[in-house]
């Protein structure tokens, strides 16, 4: 018997890290851009922030981990090899932004000594500007890819829903796991 569902480990895990990272990404693109790094709110929104960004990673080191030692239902298809080729590498990419994403927001936590001002109350100041750390370029190209990323995988989620009509978004929810093919 072959699964078509994957296993419910990895649907709570895809859902948990699919909206820790929207707001995460909604908290870096929208909030704390908007607050000046002399404000006392900006403590906070970093705080928030890295604490996502920390959970984001650790989710997705276990969901890896899951994927890895779980069996799978078969891969999706759309029909069309160059289209199915684009999801395989959709799914890939998810796994390498999110991680690049952590590795350059550790990379400017670490650079601007944010772990001493945010969680250990050093009282230092934070820099003026957080551009002036490597890091931040990749930090916010890789969000900006992963956005965009999202809304890819939303809109073949979307396909395969309404288009196909497939019921790919089911085998992403709880339900019977195993089932003949």
């Amino acid at each position: 018997m072959s699964p078509t569902r994957y296993h419910p480990a990895l649907v709570v895990l895809h859902w948990t890290v699919a909206i820790a990272v929207l707001v995460a990404l909604g908290m870096g693109t929208f909030v704390l851009t908007e607050i000046p790094n002399t404000s006392p709110d900006k403590l906070v929104g970093l705080r928030d922030h890295m604490i996502a960004g920390i959970s984001i990673l650790v989710l997705m080191s276990i969901r890896l981990g899951v994927r890895l030692f779980t069996k799978k239902p078969p891969r999706a298809t759309t029909g069309n090899a160059f289209l199915d080729k684009i999801g395989v590498l959709t799914h890939y990419a998810f796994y390498v932004l999110i991680f690049l994403m952590a590795a350059s927001g550790i990379g400017i936590a670490v650079l601007a000594g944010l772990p001493d001002i945010v969680f250990f109350g050093s009282g230092a100041p934070f820099p003026e500007s957080f551009e002036i750390f490597p890091p931040r370029i990749g930090h916010g190209f890789f969000a900006k890819l992963l956005i965009a990323l999202i809304a890819l995988h939303a809109a073949a989620a979307l396909f395969h829903q309404f288009i196909r009509k497939d019921g790919l978004i089911a085998r992403m929810w709880f339900g019977k796991r195993y089932e003949q093919q």
